[in-house]
């Protein structure tokens, strides 16, 4: 990995790309959707803060456990601008997403568990799926074939 100076307090997004591990693309990408910033040189080309490099390892961890890049973003929308999010700041914005990961590891569990009963019988039964209609909570609600739950 190569090393920036200290005296250097701005990166190039190669720079950035080879200390982060994240494709240009990816930074690219990170900056349209308003996690990290860059500034433009006269020649138009992009200059990101050193902070820019804890911002990308936050934005990347968050990922990696499943969070949307919009509620990441909402979580780095509450940190003053060009400062580096600090290890309180990952245990106070995690501890939002915790319930909604319990959730979403409670449903993975139970895909899991009924996954063979699924391979076993092969149907997809929209009576007698339990993935895909557990309980036949959509016969109760609504008519016809509905696989997705609605949006709360």
């Amino acid at each position: 990995m190569p090393q920036i100076p200290e005296k250097i307090h701005e990166l190039t997004v190669g720079q950035l790309s080879a200390r982060s591990g994240a494709a240009v693309s990816a930074l690219h990408f990170y900056e349209s959707k308003g996690l990290i910033a860059s500034r433009r040189t006269t020649g138009n080309q992009r200059r990101y803060g050193r902070d820019t490099l804890r911002r990308v390892a936050f934005v990347r961890a968050a990922q990696r456990v499943g969070i949307p890049l919009a509620t990441i973003r909402e979580a780095l929308a509450e940190l003053p601008e060009e400062r580096t999010p600090t290890r309180e700041d990952w245990a106070r914005l995690s501890e939002k997403w915790r319930s909604e990961l319990d959730e979403r590891i409670r449903q993975l569990n139970r895909l899991r568990d009924h996954l063979t009963d699924c391979i076993g019988c092969g149907c997809l039964s929209l009576e007698n799926c339990v993935l895909s209609n557990p309980d036949d909570v959509f016969g109760e609600r609504l008519t016809g074939s509905r696989l997705l739950p609605e949006n709360r």
